[in-house]
């Protein structure tokens, strides 16, 4: 009797120390998101256990919101701080790559993506605005928080092309943080062209040591003709690498379609990925890749002919009160994962609703 009752005890002590250990275990993977509105400063920050991950940032004078600074579980920006703050070795080109965007370069003949405080006053009506218009909606859940706001794509006449609903979910795991970013655009009053374009569309511009080694300066051409020249920097700590879901490797990503892309790389002492994710309802799934070594990372469904090499063409367009719906995810996640990993949470991911 007395050993049955050990037997008991012990079976009790066991399952106390399990039921612990997958409470521990769950409490661990499940980091509090907090939203912290900042409407004097035109931002909201999103803080996981008290510190910054990101901020919603929506000032008139960089053309667009943006999450900007994305910050890694380690602690590391994984974005570029130029233009709003310049560190020490990084590039200077394209000044409206800011943290993370979305928009596109030819929305009606107008140029969104391109649009910053470096454009000539007698070139601005070549380029489209997006305006933050309000926040719409704020929750908190275990699961993360989810941040909806409002934007208006607007062109230099001051007509509003675009008027677009987005919802953020911001989530934190352990090493892994994760956006999802879901995006209605309605079109108003006139009928939208989204001609095919190479400049778009789910952004990030990434922090040098992100960047691909490169020993040789390059110079782009945007839509509009005007070049841009991309210096060759010290290569010292850069450490950045394309893999797309399809094999492809560095270089190579740019202009191919893939249902995901990772960037691995080593900031000081913590190796990151930035991995996007496409999801199977958006328009061009799986989408091209407008990934470049010098640090844009970028998805781009819409500009099939250009990032083709004429191969496809898709020119989007939606009638006046028409919708379209934008799905993607980033995922930023210190320490290596295999292709499986990624596959698995982009296969997750499609079915989301």
């Amino acid at each position: 009797m007395n050993h049955r009752k050990e037997i008991q005890t012990g079976m009790a002590v066991l399952l106390l120390s399990l039921f612990t250990s997958m409470n521990t275990s769950l409490h661990a993977q499940s980091d509090p998101v907090k939203l912290l509105r900042k409407d004097a400063e035109n931002k909201v920050d999103v803080l996981v256990g008290g510190k910054l991950f990101t901020s919603y940032y929506y000032p008139i004078t960089i053309a667009k919101p943006v999450l900007y600074p994305i910050i890694s579980a380690g602690g590391h920006e994984i974005t570029r701080g130029y233009p709003l703050a310049p560190r020490a070795g990084e590039r200077g080109d394209h000044p409206h790559h800011i943290g993370h965007w979305m928009n596109y370069g030819d929305v009606n003949g107008l140029d969104f993506w391109n649009n910053s405080d470096a454009i000539p006053a007698e070139q601005k009506h070549k380029y489209g605005t997006i305006i933050h218009t309000g926040i719409l909606a704020t929750q908190e859940t275990d699961q993360g928080a989810e941040l909806t706001v409002g934007m208006d794509w607007v062109a230099p006449s001051g007509n509003v092309l675009l008027k677009e609903k987005t919802t953020f979910l911001f989530s934190s795991e352990g090493e892994k943080r994760s956006i999802t970013r879901i995006t209605t655009l309605t079109a108003q009053e006139l009928a939208v062209s989204m001609k095919d374009n190479k400049e778009g569309v789910f952004a990030i511009r990434v922090a040098r040591e992100l960047e691909h080694p490169s020993d040789k300066p390059e110079i782009f051409t945007d839509a509009n003709g005007i070049p841009t020249t991309v210096a060759s920097l010290n290569n010292a700590g850069v450490t950045g690498k394309y893999r797309s879901s399809e094999g492809k490797e560095g270089d190579a990503v740019w202009g191919t379609r893939g249902t995901w892309v990772t960037l691995n790389g080593q900031i000081e002492n913590e190796n990151i990925t930035v991995a996007i994710l496409d999801h199977q309802a958006n328009p061009g799934y799986p989408t091209y890749w407008h990934a470049r070594g010098y640090g844009l990372f970028s998805a781009n469904p819409l500009g099939q002919k250009e990032l083709s090499g004429g191969k496809d063409v898709l020119d989007f367009k939606l009638q006046p009160g028409e919708s379209v719906t934008f799905r993607y995810q980033v995922i930023v996640q210190s320490n290596p994962k295999g292709e499986e990993y990624w596959e698995g949470l982009a296969s997750e991911f499609s079915k989301m609703k």
